[in-house]
């Protein structure tokens, strides 16, 4: 049922899950950035990626122009299995954090979050100011992902990869900048935050400022590393995910 819906690529299923932990990429980001954080999982939990329009399978779809758009999108896809059982432990990593969170949100209005789990990363929560940079050119928008550590070389190095993958970027950042959430606004989900040492987005009071946007629990854990400190030790993000799976979030 999973593989017939365009918004979600499994990447290791389980007959009778334990847990489902569905993870939600960057800027730029696809599904498949996650496959090596899958097959770390142990036994029992069913992984999944969302995959957003114009990219990899879905490349030619319009892109979607909002993190909300995004959110509205998907909320069909992830109804179902908030309704289910099986904890949902939603997974986002930088425009990824912004995009699960709101779909807890709308979640959270159909009175579907009891069994969900939110896990955000390299975000600044909502309630802190941030400042967005102007990028104006192409390659400032290149430079300034470089330099966070999130670009393949291999796109860099290549004009016809370059050019596949500039237009969904220029999206993604333009979202990235129109967002502005409710500062006050709140989910009833527990809330991991992982954030890195040496995260030149992230300051340390913005990431644990998260802990005034759920009326659940939360927890925060800092690991070594940059904006992209999740591929540093992907062993260690997929235990803390894992024990988030099971936590009842105190």
């Amino acid at each position: 049922m999973e593989g017939k819906d365009p918004w979600i690529r499994p990447l290791r299923g389980a007959v009778a899950p334990r847990a489902r932990v569905l993870f939600f990429p960057h800027a730029g980001g696809a599904a498949s950035f996650y496959a090596p954080f899958a097959r770390r999982f142990p036994e029992g939990y069913d992984v999944l990626a969302v995959q957003y329009p114009g990219r990899q399978e879905r490349f030619g779809e319009p892109f979607v122009t909002t993190l909300e758009g995004l959110a509205d999108r998907l909320l069909p896809s992830l109804r179902r299995w908030a309704a289910d059982p099986v904890p949902l432990v939603l997974v986002g990593h930088s425009m990824g954090a912004s995009v699960a969170f709101e779909s807890v949100l709308r979640l959270g209005r159909d009175r579907l979050t009891a069994r969900c789990r939110l896990v955000v990363s390299g975000r600044t929560a909502p309630s802190v100011p941030r400042e967005f940079p102007v990028l104006d050119s192409d390659r400032e928008i290149l430079d300034h992902l470089a330099g966070l550590g999130g670009t393949d070389p291999a796109i860099v190095r290549s004009p016809e990869l370059m050019d596949l993958f500039l237009p969904l970027l220029r999206n993604d950042y333009r979202a990235v900048t129109r967002y502005r959430p409710v500062p006050d606004v709140v989910v009833d989900t527990p809330v991991l935050c992982l954030t890195g040492d040496r995260d030149p987005q992230v300051a340390p009071e913005g990431a644990a400022a998260w802990k005034n946007h759920t009326t659940a629990g939360f927890r925060l854990e800092t690991l070594p590393g940059d904006h992209f400190f999740l591929t540093d030790d992907p062993d260690t993000v997929v235990r803390l995910v894992a024990e988030c799976a099971g936590a009842d979030g105190r």
